[in-house]
């Protein structure tokens, strides 16, 4: 009987101080993961969360996200009593995951994300590349798009399987309106765009500038509880292959019904997310598989049913 519990940590969603910031100020776990967060950068992160504005992706917004996330898992733990067996992260969740499960220290985790962010920005400065999510797209309908798209010459990747019909596509900016034509055409429906692009083979020099500047910089130790890997599924259970998932979220895409099936080959009834999660809580391919429970910032401080149904 599938009776095992996962927390899981989502893929970052805008975090501006709009969207968390009611959330890290009223929630007693968030003030605490701020004030260390804030010790550890040498500012007050909230006071530069609400100067940022709607920028829901800096590098700012990047640490509240990891701190929220890790406060509504503190809460999850010592207020709802949530004991994990295994934990899923897929995309930035790897971040948080990596706290949670020991890998890397809190201070650490919190220069990490910065030093990252600063890597990534560098990197695509200049760039027209982003990624975007569709959703509902009939799969051969998919394909006819992606395939128009390479008759045209237009360079295109698939940076993530999410569910039937749902995926993430990195492709250059100014060929994204007609692709978002398309889509619509042929049925499914256009979400939101990342900025910078992630997850795609083409940026496998980033994972290489990554590693050079920036990993060689922190120690990342074996995760105290196993990890399935987003990209396929697989068990992590050592530093290297801790490292070598955080590495892989450059040029690999994401696989999520692989990691629903990793899940239920660990005998997990109960999915946890932990964080401002706009769609893989929602997935059919996730209600499906578990008992869904959604902590997010809007409904944390919620009574425990209320949360469990959002």
């Amino acid at each position: 009987m599938a009776d095992r519990t996962a927390m899981v940590f989502p893929g970052m969603a805008p975090s501006g101080f709009a969207t968390l910031g009611k959330f890290l100020v009223l929630d007693r776990f968030a003030r605490e993961r701020v004030a260390e967060a804030s010790e550890v950068l040498g500012y007050p992160l909230l006071a530069r969360l609400r100067a940022d504005g709607e920028d829901g992706y800096s590098a700012d917004a990047q640490v509240a996200f990891v701190v929220s996330c890790l406060a509504l898992a503190d809460r999850a733990e010592q207020v709802r009593g949530v004991r994990a067996d295994v934990v899923a992260c897929p995309s930035f969740g790897q971040k948080a995951a990596a706290v949670y499960t020991g890998a890397l220290s809190f201070a650490d985790a919190v220069r990490f994300t910065v030093d990252l962010a600063r890597c990534e920005e560098e990197y695509f400065a200049g760039s027209d590349l982003v990624t975007h999510c569709v959703v509902r797209v009939p799969e051969e309908a998919f394909h006819d798009v992606l395939r128009g798209m390479a008759e045209r010459g237009e360079w295109y990747d698939v940076s993530g399987h999410l569910d039937r019909g749902f995926h993430l596509v990195s492709l250059s900016e100014r060929h994204l309106d007609a692709f978002i034509a398309d889509i619509r055409a042929a049925g499914g429906y256009s979400m939101h765009t990342m900025r910078p692009p992630v997850h795609a083979a083409a940026f496998t020099p980033l994972r290489h500038k990554a590693e050079a500047e920036v990993f060689t910089r922190y120690t990342i130790g074996a995760p105290r509880i196993p990890v399935v890997a987003d990209q396929d599924g697989a068990l992590v259970e050592t530093a290297d292959a801790m490292r070598t998932m955080l590495l892989d979220t450059f040029d690999r895409a994401i696989r999520w019904p692989d990691v629903v099936a990793g899940l239920r080959r660990l005998d997990v009834g109960t999915v946890v997310f932990a964080g401002q999660d706009n769609l893989f809580h929602r997935l059919d391919v996730t209600a499906e598989a578990f008992r869904v429970v959604a902590l997010n910032p809007k409904n944390a401080l919620l009574p425990p049913k209320t949360a469990r149904s959002a």
